[in-house]
């Protein structure tokens, strides 16, 4: 069973789906790469409270990493990808290059990027600290105002930024 709820944020309503045992979506409105919500999906925030909380901690500063359990759904290379990200610490980032590195295909940074930017669980898999190598924002699938918004919050400066 899917379970979904909503929450308000500093960066607007967050939308939380997952099981009884982990999640495996956190989608802002107007997320790019959103799929569909499954059908026979159950709003019920109960499944979803530890996440719930841990964003809200993120999102007042009290929280730097998370420890709910994940489940998200991709290929094995975007799934490769999603792992380098978790790896990205609190308030740095990384360029798309380096990402690319990190997952042993230096010359698959537009591959990275696109499972990047198909990320199913925003801000906890950290997909907002990759950047591009001068310096500026690159993309994100929840739009740029909220990468500026989220890096403001972990005090990373960009040169765009």
């Amino acid at each position: 069973m899917i379970y979904f709820t909503e929450f308000k944020s500093p960066i607007g309503m967050i939308e939380l789906r997952g099981t009884a045992t982990a999640l495996t979506g956190v989608f802002m409105q107007e997320h790019r790469h959103e799929p569909t919500r499954p059908a026979g999906a159950m709003r019920d925030a109960g499944p979803l409270r530890s996440a719930q909380r841990e964003l809200e901690e993120y999102f007042a500063g009290a929280r730097r990493e998370f420890s709910i359990a994940l489940d998200p759904v991709g290929t094995p290379f975007q799934m490769r990808v999603w792992q380098a990200l978790r790896a990205i610490p609190y308030g740095e980032t990384i360029s798309y290059l380096d990402l690319a590195q990190r997952v042993g295909n230096p010359r698959a940074f537009r591959a990275v990027g696109q499972a990047n930017g198909h990320n199913p669980i925003s801000i906890i898999v950290p997909c907002h600290r990759v950047i591009a190598a001068d310096g500026s924002l690159g993309g994100y699938g929840g739009g740029l105002e909220r990468k500026r918004i989220l890096l403001a919050l972990e005090k990373v400066t960009t040169e765009a930024g």
